[in-house]
């Protein structure tokens, strides 16, 4: 079995490896020009950005090997800070101290397209797990909530804690 692996171009509007592909597009916005980045096998552009007007200032500047190369320095980059930031909106915690111990509690959130789920849970601060239940996405984890759910002795939450 054998995979196809597209041929590189190297145009002065598009510029492509293996895995990623610039193109130069008209800017809808203005009259200038945008460059998308694609990553291969995804339908949307990772990343869209202004591209410079060349010299007769009509026609974009082409693209050439160092442009591609900072193009996709700079689309891995975002797409890395998106995913950071997508993992922090998803995975919360916070540390109390309580009658001399330090709890940590988490909250995991799991998207699904038919309903998000998730779990709290405490861990001691050597990382034994003490409780875990499932709460509602919607849980609001804060340092008040977390000394609450310990205070209940681990009882599930009520969506308004």
């Amino acid at each position: 079995m054998t995979v196809d692996t597209p041929e590189p171009i190297q145009q002065a509007r598009v510029w492509s490896d293996t895995q990623w592909t610039a193109r130069v597009i008209k800017n809808e916005d203005d009259d200038g020009w945008a460059v998308a980045m694609h990553l291969a096998g995804e339908s949307e552009p990772a990343l869209v950005g202004p591209w410079t007007m060349g010299r007769d200032k009509k026609n974009p500047k082409p693209l050439d090997s160092t442009a591609f190369s900072t193009l996709v320095k700079t689309a891995k980059e975002f797409i890395r800070r998106s995913e950071q930031q997508r993992h922090a909106e998803l995975n919360k915690n916070v540390t109390v101290t309580l009658a001399g111990s330090r709890i940590r509690v988490d909250l995991v959130i799991v998207p699904d397209e038919e309903g998000a789920s998730a779990t709290l849970s405490a861990q001691d601060e050597f990382g034994a797990e003490l409780a875990r239940v499932r709460v509602s996405p919607a849980f609001r984890l804060n340092v008040d909530s977390a000394r609450a759910w310990i205070a209940s002795g681990y009882e599930r939450p009520h969506l308004g804690v």
